[in-house]
């Protein structure tokens, strides 16, 4: 198995168009701490199929968020990161087993799914300021593990317990960041073991997390210029618009 052989039959346009959303999505990510997993499977899916799109991303973000961590290493709170570390890796294991078990339309539902429901998920428990503490963030994140072992675009629900267990601004950038590193391995453990790390997986990874590197630094750079709620909205819109073309696509599958 070579890294090259995992890009044939893609053109270097396709190419470029995943590294230029690469670069976007860590951007993105850097700014509101989530995008990259919401962002990827946009250009993903139509590629290489829904199937390998978690695998991918799992082992690209080991990429950004190192290096999201290295920028924003000063505000990470480190206790409420084991707390969340601890309580979420079982089920993030059996988040990720479950999703190797599902078929490329099976993928497409619940990607699309997921995208679709983290923007007025986002918005309602931003809406509500729902204020949690360590035994709330704790049994939240048992949930959690199941979604961001599984899904694609989960990031929103981990923000959303760090917020409402008191982190602000660059504290839970930092923090989803650490987190995310820890819950990753797990998935990629797991992926590893079904057999789901393929040449294809890890051309794909590699690319996009090299690409990414650079985006943690320019966003730190970008934080105080960009206005938060432009690129939310550009991103709620991408986000609900891919989520809708892969479960169409998935529906003609099971249909067909």
């Amino acid at each position: 198995m070579t890294i090259v052989s995992g890009f044939a039959d893609i053109s270097i346009f396709q190419l470029l168009l995943v590294a230029l959303m690469a670069l976007f999505a860590s951007i993105i990510g850097g700014l509101a701490g989530y995008g990259t997993g919401a962002l990827m499977p946009l250009v993903l899916v139509p590629l290489v199929g829904a199937e390998p799109v978690v695998p991918i991303i799992a082992i690209s973000a080991i990429f950004t968020n190192s290096s999201r961590a290295v920028a924003y290493l000063r505000y990470a709170d480190r206790r409420r990161a084991l707390i969340v570390l601890a309580c979420a890796a079982l089920t993030t294991a059996l988040g990720a087993y479950g999703y190797t078990r599902l078929t490329n339309a099976g993928a497409a539902l619940v990607i699309g799914t997921m995208l679709i429901l983290s923007v007025p998920l986002r918005r309602v428990l931003r809406r509500r300021k729902v204020k949690i503490g360590d035994s709330g963030l704790a049994a939240g994140s048992v949930g959690y593990g199941v979604l961001v072992g599984g899904t694609s675009g989960s990031g929103v629900i981990l923000l959303s317990l760090l917020m409402a267990a008191g982190l602000e601004g660059a504290a839970v950038i930092a923090t989803d960041a650490m987190i995310s590193l820890g819950t990753g391995l797990i998935k990629i453990s797991v992926f590893g073991l079904a057999g789901a790390v393929t040449a294809q997986v890890l051309a794909f990874a590699l690319l996009i997390g090299a690409i990414a590197i650079p985006g943690a630094f320019l966003a730190k750079a970008f934080v105080e210029r960009m206005p938060v709620h432009i690129h939310t909205v550009i991103l709620d819109v991408a986000v609900i618009t891919g989520g809708l073309v892969m479960i169409s696509a998935a529906a003609r599958q099971l249909i067909g």
